[in-house]
């Protein structure tokens, strides 16, 4: 209530065109304490609820105005804290967050369907791209990097809906990943192997099971010296150790209907810029038939991600996914293709506590033809102890028996090392 009102005010008493941001941050604190002051006489008992509050508490406040007139409103307030991973917008008054895991309902929501509207419109707009009753599905992104899927009436039946993926400021690394027991030491050693000695790398899992955050991870094993196009629907990818790397980024159709680039339009365009590696965020129809050309046709070390439920289903969805881009092909020629392609694939899951693991990681062999199916080597499982619980999972990934096959890429690389 006092958000509201002292928003009201505001407005009502200054043109806030003609302000800059400190200017209108001063403003709102001036107003706040006018505000105290008038309370004192007029109404002794908010006064003294007021007064009560301390420093951090008033900062909030004048925060919080500021973010409903020029910034993002509630969602603003929202994005401030960094322990939210997860954003869920379902109409302007029920708003979801996920901290820890976990998710809770917001008492916070926006004003009016009109006010989540505009918000919706302006960080759209400020990426570049639009959103409206003819093009009511947008993905984008925030300014801090937060990935963001927004769907409007009339498609949306309550309201515009808002879904927020946030990401840490800091690039995720393997290290982390090792303190978060997603995978050990000796499996981070590995890893770098395969990515150094540029075995193509293919990271599945569900939603929200973490695939970005261990590509990011993973990316960091990419020598510095080498090329690298990164090609996404909304940029995502924190690659920090490369001087050489061109981003990519899809583009939406226009209000006539023209101008899309699709994924595919982009790793075709890729090919002609000399990259060593190629690494699409998330490959989801027609483009994986281009993927696996790109990774066939002499661009080893390529990376991805793409959503599936276990390894065999990440196989199976490609298929799926190479035949929206080649109808007609022969699946036998698609699984070949696949095989050849695709070297290691690592398995992420979200486990029962609602915590992220990598829970596989096997070496993709070759199609058997009298079996109809690609053969796969489990080289790495994640066990559970007698630690583990029904609401607690404890185990880590386990080196199976069976002894790794592809190892030509590691000979090729100087390295005589049994895996």
């Amino acid at each position: 209530m006092l958000i509201a009102q002292l928003k009201s005010e505001v407005q009502n008493n200054a043109d806030l065109t003609m302000l800059s941001d400190e200017q209108l941050q001063a403003l709102i604190e001036r107003m706040l304490e006018e505000r105290m002051k008038w309370m004192q006489v007029g109404d002794p008992q908010a006064f003294l609820e007021l007064s009560a509050m301390n420093f951090r508490e008033k900062r909030f406040v004048t925060s919080a105005v500021f973010e409903a007139i020029r910034g993002l409103g509630v969602l603003g307030q929202i994005i401030n804290d960094p322990d939210i991973t997860e954003v869920m917008i379902n109409g302007y008054k029920d708003i979801f967050v996920e901290k820890a895991g976990k998710l809770t309902e917001l008492t916070e929501h926006f004003e009016s369907r009109r006010e989540l509207e505009i918000i919706i419109n302006k960080f759209v707009s400020q990426a570049g791209r639009q959103v409206n009753e003819s093009e009511p599905i947008v993905d984008t992104r925030l300014d801090d990097g937060s990935r963001v899927n927004v769907v409007m009436p009339p498609v949306a039946l309550n309201g515009p809906i808002v879904t927020i993926r946030r990401f840490p400021k800091e690039a995720m690394t393997v290290q982390k990943l090792i303190d978060y027991g997603s995978i050990t030491p000796e499996v981070a050693e590995v890893l770098q192997m395969l990515v150094e000695c540029k075995y193509n790398v293919f990271v599945s899992g569900g939603t929200g099971s973490g695939k970005t955050t261990f590509l990011n991870a993973l990316s960091n094993f990419i020598p510095s010296d080498e090329r690298v196009i990164t090609i996404e629907d909304s940029a995502e990818l924190q690659i920090k150790n490369i001087r050489n790397l061109v981003r990519l980024e899809t583009k939406n159709a226009g209000p006539d209907g023209k101008g899309a680039i699709a994924i595919r339009d982009l790793i075709k365009s890729a090919l002609r810029m000399r990259p060593e590696r190629i690494v699409v965020g998330e490959v989801r129809g027609a483009e994986a038939l281009d993927m696996l050309q790109a990774m066939n046709t002499g661009h080893d070390g390529s990376l991805s991600t793409g959503h599936a439920n276990s390894t065999y289903d990440m196989l199976s969805r490609l298929e799926t996914m190479v035949l929206q881009g080649a109808d007609g092909l022969p699946l036998e020629a698609i699984r070949t293709q696949i095989a050849s392609a695709i070297d290691i694939i690592i398995h992420l899951s979200r486990l029962r506590d609602k915590s992220r693991k990598t829970v596989e990681i096997v070496e993709v062999l070759n199609y058997d033809s009298d079996k109809r199916r690609i053969t796969i080597n489990s080289l790495y499982e994640f066990r559970e102890n007698e630690q583990s619980s029904k609401n607690k999972v404890v185990g880590q990934l386990v080196r199976t028996d069976n002894p790794m096959k592809n190892v030509e890429k590691l000979r090729n690389a100087g390295i005589d090392r049994v895996i």
